[in-house]
This record gives structure tokens, C-alpha cells and sequence, in this order.
């Protein structure tokens, strides 16, 4: 064999074992079903009105498939495959007609009973741009050439793929990472706070409301606000609530507490409405806990509220961690529609941290995913993953049409970072730290409510 194939031979070789290395490190092809990817295969079904698609990740000699749509498919030889033809091209292939296509000129491209005229195919890769498998759409007649833009969505269709190994992996890294409903370390010693402790902070209006700027990242300009509970005591000052909302929790405090919030919200928007008459104040995210979130007539709770005060519903938004949401899916689904009709945000909080899935997402109506601020910090140290985990996620809500908001930002680093991987939106003390209302009505007064360089000293006391 002369030098020259020899080497490029020994080139491809090594190619071919770090590509099944990055295989192996999935354990995609060792894991249960997942809705995820049906989930992406129904999409893609659905766009391109096509009669099978076939997801599937290859090893050395065979294409595994891990979701179909129309016939049935459960592998296939890779040799001659379509895979095959993605991997030499590294990137997608298209063949308007089978009959004219080169590998399969005269033969026709059958698998198993479907006789397909013509196919399309986007490889799936993994984070570190190995190519895995493919997504590939057979229609059973020739077709006109595929479009630029087809081809681009069937690409982000693909990445979605992408966007859920890449998942699968975080969970395993960081899944377990925070315990829930734990409480803090740094909570105060001794028995205090008790349940009475916190009836008694209800009843005497002990708790109050600090708001945390969202900002749009290009413009520094103020979009919305997170509502963040605080316990002004009168003896051991202003309390975290890390203190104190295990223990809400336990107690089931959390719904009063949770109401309250809800309603000091809602007249809070309504008076920045007056003091704002022409632009009106921006969006007021507030968190709900699981047991607000399970609690019977909650859209008609939130609709009341919207009623008295008076605001208008799009600029009320409800937060919840993927851990809150009802284990039920249809009651989750009935709920949350529900709520949505309201015309009122639904943000999944700590997007990241907990087992959300494409399926998850997709079904349920979502409209924004605020990334978990332990990636964040992450992304300048040096490590590739916690950078390539917050690129999935916001091309996994570009994808799904969704607003994604990037939490606990602190350096113009990270700035700067999250601007190149196209997030729009993001809050954290680079901005504004949790501020009183009163701070945030001098910040909605601001030219354009364009946040300074440096807000945080120069709007936000220390």
C-alpha cells in the first residue's frame, strides 16, 4: 500500500475511534426509550409532511435507531447507509431524487417494505462535533429541491438531538448537585426560625418584595423584573430566604406566604403603572412553589389578582424549578394551559438543574427558560462543558420558539461570552443585585431605562 493511503488510512482510523469514543461517552445507545425523541421525530414528520423518519446513531457496523416516524425501523447496516453518505460530506445530504443520486442510481433506496424516492439527512453530532447519527426524512416519491430554509430547520431539528445528549449529560454531572428541599447550610442555628416564628412575620407584614432587573444583554436596557421575598425582622434585620422557605415549605406556610407575594406583586406593577402612565412598568416574574403550583383553582386565583389590580396580564410572569412541576403530565399540562390563557409568562426556573426533557418541554407551554446561574459561572473557567451545556440550551429554546433568560451573571466575562452564543436575555449582579422597589422605580426613570455600565454602583446602594 503506497505511503500516502497508508497514512490517511491511519487518519481516518483515529477519526473513526474518537468518533465512537464520543459515542460511548453518550450511552445513548445502551438507554431506555425516550418521549424526547419521538418527540423530534413527530416534528420533523409533521414539517416536512414526510412518510418515515428515522433518528439513529451508528457504531462500527450498524445504524441503532432510537425513534421512528411511519414504518417501523429498529437498525440497519451502515455500510451503504445513509449515514454513511453524512459522515464523508460532514454535513447533511440531499437527494430530491434517489433515482438520480449517485450511490443509488438504478437500484432505488429501499428499507425494509418502503420504497423511497427521495431523502434528506442532517447529522447529529456530538457537543464536541463528532458525528453520531442522523436524522434523516424519506418520502416515497421524488420531491422538489429541499430549500435553504428546510434544510436549515431540518439541521435545527438535528441539533435538538444534540441539544438532549448534551442534557442527558448534565444531569448526570450537575443533576444531583443541590438537594431539594434541604435546608441551607448557612441557615441560622438553633431552632430558629419556628412555624409560629413565620405566622407571626405573616401577620405583622414582616415579609417584603426585592426585585432583581432582567436586562436585554445588547442594550443593558431593563425587560423585566424577578420578585424575591425577603424577612424584614425587626431584631435580626433583613433575612435571606434561604432562612426561611424550607421551612415555609415544611409547613405549609408557603401558600399564604405564596399568596402574598402574588398579590404585594400585582399592586407593585400597578403602581409603576401610574408612576410610569407612558411606557407602563416592565414584566414582574414571580416564583411559585410546588404546593401553589398543586393547589386546586390556581388560574382562577391569578386571574383575580390580575382583576383587583387591574394590570394587564402580560406583565405578570410565573417562575417554576422543573422539580415544582406536577408529576401528573396532564394535570401539569391542564394547569399550566390554563394559565397561559391567562396571557401571563411561564418561565421554567433553574432550567438545567433538574430532569427536563424536549417531550417535557414541548408539551407543556412554556414560553421562556431561565438558565441555571451554576452554569454561568462555569462558562469562563476553562472547562468546555458547562459553555457547550448553555450554547444546547439556547439553541434548544431558538429552536422551540422561546425566550431564554441567563441567571447569576457577575463578570463582563460571562457578558460577553453569553452575547456571542446569541442569549438575548440575562440577570445578575453585573447589573443590579436585588434592590427595594423604591431603587427600581429611580432605575425605570433612567434615560431609555438603559442600565449604566456600572448599575450596580452607580443606580444601586450597597
Amino acid at each position: 500500500m503506497p505511503l500516502a493511503e497508508l497514512h490517511t488510512d491511519r487518519i481516518e482510523g483515529r477519526e473513526e475511534d474518537a468518533r465512537l469514543l464520543a459515542l460511548e461517552t453518550t450511552e445513548i445507545l445502551d438507554s431506555e426509550p425516550e418521549p424526547s425523541y419521538d418527540t423530534i421525530t413527530r416534528l420533523t414528520a409533521e414539517y416536512f409532511k414526510a412518510d418515515t423518519v428515522l433518528l439513529g446513531f451508528a457504531d462500527e457496523s450498524r445504524m441503532w435507531i432510537k425513534s421512528y416516524w411511519g414504518e417501523s425501523v429498529r437498525e440497519l447496516p451502515r455500510k451503504g447507509s445513509v449515514f454513511e453518505l453524512v459522515l464523508a460530506a460532514d454535513g447533511p445530504v440531499v437527494a430530491p431524487d434517489v433515482s438520480k443520486h449517485p450511490c443509488f442510481a438504478g437500484n432505488g433506496l429501499t428499507i425494509r417494505r418502503l420504497e423511497v424516492g427521495s431523502f434528506a439527512s442532517a447529522p447529529i453530532r456530538s457537543g464536541d462535533g463528532k458525528i453520531l447519527g442522523a436524522l434523516t426524512v424519506f418520502g416515497c416519491k421524488p420531491r422538489r429541491e429541499m430549500a435553504a430554509e428546510e434544510l436549515h430547520m431540518l439541521e435545527s431539528l438535528a441539533d435538538l438531538v444534540t441539544s438532549q445528549l448534551e442534557l442527558r449529560k448534565m444531569r448526570r454531572t450537575f443533576g444531583k448537585c443541590r438537594p431539594q428541599n434541604a435546608r441551607a447550610p448557612n441557615a441560622l442555628a438553633g431552632n430558629w426560625p419556628r412555624k409560629s416564628d413565620l405566622r407571626h412575620a405573616l401577620d405583622n407584614r414582616e415579609f417584603v418584595l426585592f426585585y432583581q432587573p432582567e436586562v436585554e444583554l445588547s442594550t443593558r436596557k431593563i425587560v423585566g423584573l424577578e420578585a424575591l421575598i425577603r424577612w424584614q425582622h425587626p431584631e435580626r434585620g433583613l433575612i435571606q430566604p434561604m432562612d426561611f422557605i424550607p421551612l415555609a415549605e415544611e409547613s405549609g406556610l408557603i401558600l399564604p406566604i405564596g399568596d402574598w407575594g402574588l398579590s404585594e406583586a400585582c399592586n407593585q406593577i400597578q403602581l409603576w403603572c401610574r408612576e410610569n402612565p407612558v411606557e407602563g412598568a416592565p414584566r414582574v416574574c414571580v416564583n411559585l412553589s410546588a404546593r401553589q403550583f398543586a393547589r386546586e383553582g390556581l388560574a382562577d386565583h391569578v386571574e383575580a389578582l390580575l382583576r383587583r389590580s387591574g394590570i394587564a396580564s402580560r406583565q405578570l410572569g410565573l417562575e417554576m424549578t422543573e422539580s415544582s412541576l406536577i408529576s401528573d403530565e396532564d394535570t401539569a399540562l391542564k394547569v399550566l394551559t390554563s394559565l397561559r390563557r391567562l396571557g401571563v409568562s411561564l418561565l421554567m426556573d433553574d432550567f438545567g438543574t433538574g430532569y427536563s426533557s424536549l417531550h417535557q418541554l414541548h408539551l407543556l407551554p412554556f414560553n421562556v427558560l431561565k438558565i441555571d446561574r451554576s452554569f454561568v459561572a462555569r462558562i469562563t473557567e476553562g472547562n468546555d462543558q458547562p459553555l457547550q451545556i448553555v450554547r444546547t440550551i439556547v439553541e434548544l429554546a431558538r429552536v422551540l420558539g422561546m425566550d431564554v433568560v441567563a441567571e447569576g451573571i457577575e463578570t463582563e466575562e460571562q457578558y460577553a461570552l453569553l452575547l456571542q452564543l446569541g442569549c438575548k436575555f440575562g440577570q445578575g449582579f453585573l447589573f443590579s443585585r436585588p434592590v427595594p422597589a423604591n431603587t427600581i422605580s429611580e432605575m425605570l426613570r433612567l434615560p431609555g431605562r438603559i442600565l449604566p455600565e456600572q448599575a450596580t454602583s452607580a443606580v444601586v446602594p450597597n
